[in-house]
């Protein structure tokens, strides 16, 4: 039985990773370097626990547990804030200087495997605990969202990367600082609605989760569509663009 649930925690991600690796079209990245960025995602679940508790102890006056305004404060302000910071430090140094790293949707594949290293090992500690019934609900809402924010986050940080090599800093700048963002956003938003269930947010989350399906697999589609002309060096995209 524990097998199993190792099996079904375990088996989304590798869904994920493999669709993502599938959709990198022009130069796969190496297995080595997404295997070492899903350990460090997993890795990066250790200074987000702490810095969750840290957190945790700003709470709002009046905020306790139950209430909109305590939810929406867990929800960005520990979770969101904690677990994306904490993704994004380890996707740079895992990434930003690698060789492999020539194509905008490389950055799009190296953070999908950040957050699935996250998540995957925050799916067997839930699962393992909670039995089928978490196993099957967490691999089609918080296994994805955790790829959402990755695919997010990778869009901007390979726009960083893009625009890092052409030395233009305030793009550079812009781009990471929304590398950091937008998957908090979803993150916090998700997260919110989970936590206010109570209050009939559960039909607006399973929404939420659905059209978020739709537009990250668009995303995915249209940046591994555009990035065989795309590399982020001259004598790359010379070559490609004379195949």
């Amino acid at each position: 039985m524990e097998v199993n649930l190792l099996f079904l925690a375990l088996i989304p991600g590798i869904v994920i990773i493999i669709f993502i690796f599938r959709k990198d079209k022009v130069e796969h990245e190496p297995w080595s370097l997404i295997f070492k960025l899903l350990v460090l995602g997993a890795f990066s679940c250790v200074p987000a626990m702490f810095m969750e508790m840290f957190m945790g102890n700003f709470m709002p006056a009046g905020a306790v547990p139950g209430t909109v305004s305590y939810a929406v404060f867990d929800a960005f302000a520990v979770a969101a804030l904690c677990e994306e910071l904490c993704k994004f430090i380890l996707l740079r140094i895992g990434s930003w200087r690698n060789p492999n790293y020539n194509y905008r949707f490389d950055g799009i594949v190296y953070g999908v495997a950040v957050a699935v290293g996250f998540a995957l090992l925050e799916n067997v500690l839930y699962v393992m605990e909670g039995g089928l019934y978490v196993a099957l609900m967490r691999g089609v809402m918080a296994v994805p969202l955790h790829a959402f924010c990755g695919v997010f986050m990778g869009v901007h940080y390979g726009a960083a990367k893009r625009y890092s090599v052409e030395g233009n800093q305030s793009q550079t700048t812009l781009h990471t600082i929304l590398a950091l963002i937008s998957p908090m956003l979803i993150h916090g938003i998700y997260d919110s609605l989970a936590f206010m269930g109570e209050y009939g947010t559960t039909f607006i989350l399973l929404a939420f989760v659905l059209l978020m399906y739709i537009v990250a697999v668009k995303c995915v589609n249209k940046y591994s569509n555009e990035d065989w002309h795309a590399g982020f060096y001259l004598e790359q995209m010379v070559r490609i663009d004379n195949k």
